[in-house]
């Protein structure tokens, strides 16, 4: 992985410096956005933006969105102040203070929440500032190699190419647990056993590392809910049906995983969220399907259990506990979402009972 982590990295400050050598633009049409909300991911959110700044192919500007916390904005503007008139220009935006940068008129179509939910009005919020082509989403809590910006935009060449995501790749804040499936690392977002290993179509984003045309963001009404990665992926194939999403392997970011994530806990409540998924499906109407999850489940259930049982008959317990925890983890997920599907029935059967008002 570190070979060819080294030989990614050198191919794009090649391709950046050929193309500075022929007199082209080595700055990107895209902006890169960091949400922010809490001064505890002070010193990540700074690597990420900073990881943003060094690129061997650079975005023309970088907007760092913070939600409800002013403080932290005016810290975040005092921080990099210095970078006044830079490539990439860095903004700083505050939901409380206004919206600097935007054209009159505009400022009451950039929402306040979206569906009361702050993160995907952050995203709206900064998609609708950029000045770009390209927004790209990056976590405060992931940290780009210097090659991603490069790799994540190079499949828009083609023009049916919608949205491009990348590989979060997980640094721990423990040591992983043997028990914790390779195919659950969505868990705490970061890519995860059953993705392509090279560049291919995909049905699904990763939110911590993504990048989407801007027009079709705004095309379909900005980001809705709070999986908004999931709810953009299926808005996006709706609007243009012989579009792709690609997944690009090899454009990484490093993704922090807070140690309270690497527990049992945390694992089963995740997949037991599942069940807020079938509202998200309502929420789309037609632009709804599972076909990712069936295929997600069905290969975690063959290919995972049996990865993982071979392992233990090499000698490997946590391969015996893996496997286990798949089963577990497919099973939760699954009784997760039939009984959302049961209560949003019987919450629909209610309202059609419930005698009208005279």
């Amino acid at each position: 992985m570190a070979e060819l982590e080294r030989e990614n990295v050198a191919d794009a400050r090649k391709d950046s410096a050929d193309a500075t050598a022929t007199g082209t633009e080595d700055v990107a049409d895209a902006t890169v956005i960091v949400l922010a909300y809490t001064e505890e991911r002070w010193a990540l959110a700074c690597a990420a933006v900073e990881s943003a700044c060094n690129q061997t192919l650079l975005p023309r500007e970088i907007i760092v969105c913070v939600e409800g916390n002013p403080e932290l904005a005016d810290r975040f503007r005092e921080r990099w102040q210095h970078r006044l008139g830079s490539v990439p220009s860095i903004r700083v935006v505050d939901s409380q203070n206004g919206q600097p940068g935007l054209a009159a008129g505009e400022e009451e179509r950039v929402p306040h929440a979206s569906h009361g939910l702050p993160i995907s009005a952050e995203r709206t919020r900064g998609a609708m500032l950029a000045s770009t082509e390209i927004v790209v989403f990056l976590d405060d809590d992931a940290s780009a190699d210097p090659a991603w910006l490069q790799l994540l935009l190079a499949p828009f060449a083609d023009p049916s190419v919608l949205a491009v995501t990348g590989a979060p790749l997980p640094v721990y804040g423990k040591p992983r647990p043997r028990w914790f499936p390779f195919e659950f690392d969505w868990v705490f977002g970061c890519a995860y056993a059953g993705l392509p290993a090279q560049t291919a179509p995909v049905l699904r984003l990763i939110g911590a590392n993504m990048a989407i045309r801007r027009e079709s963001v705004l095309a379909v009404g900005g980001f809705h809910s709070l999986a908004d990665d999931l709810d953009m992926a299926h808005r996006l194939l709706e609007l243009s049906p012989q579009g792709q999403l690609i997944y690009e392997p090899r454009a990484i970011v490093r993704h922090y995983v807070h140690a309270e994530r690497l527990t049992w806990h945390y694992f089963w409540r995740r997949c037991w969220n599942q069940r807020d998924k079938v509202e998200i499906m309502r929420g789309l109407g037609t632009a709804a399907n599972l076909r990712a999850d069936r295929r997600w489940a069905l290969r975690s259930l063959s290919v995972g259990v049996a990865t993982g049982l071979r392992e233990f008959l090499g000698g490997d317990i946590g391969g015996l506990q893996r496997a286990l925890s798949i089963v577990a983890g497919v099973g939760i997920a699954g009784v997760a979402y039939v009984t959302g599907v049961i209560d949003w029935k019987l919450t629909a059967w209610r309202r059609r009972e419930r005698p009208s008002a005279p």
